[in-house]
């Protein structure tokens, strides 16, 4: 089974950190990356890139309306997201459990939501 991982974090809480403490945490996540990586079971990873380039597209009036993006207004965004193929939920929470937004930014509001997921490659 596939399960979609989305990091979530507080844009004002992240924002509110000292720039000290920011690189601190920042600097903690590679590790913590590269030990969910080395389980052999994520497929994806990513950082999604700055919100102020985010773009959202709609059908309206029979047209594609683009606007300024995220999609959802809220308190947290997601900043990121990964892909793990598990043979159970159990090992699928372990291993996401390893992500720097399971373990650590508890003062920037960091978050993981896992979501079991149908999966279909492009031919």
């Amino acid at each position: 089974m596939k399960y979609l991982g989305l990091a979530y974090f507080t844009p004002e809480k992240f924002a509110a950190m000292e720039p000290g403490d920011v690189k601190d945490l920042v600097s903690q996540c590679p590790a913590l990356d590269e030990k969910m990586r080395a389980t052999g079971k994520v497929l994806v990873s990513a950082s999604l890139g700055d919100l102020d380039s985010w773009r959202t597209l709609r059908p309206r009036n029979g047209k594609t309306q683009v606007t300024d993006g995220p999609y959802a207004e809220s308190k947290e965004v997601v900043g990121g997201l990964f892909i793990i193929e598990a043979d159970s939920r159990d090992e699928a929470l372990r291993i996401a459990s390893m992500h720097p937004a399971a373990t650590l930014g508890e003062e920037c509001g960091w978050a993981i939501e896992l979501i079991p997921m149908d999966f279909y490659l492009a031919q």
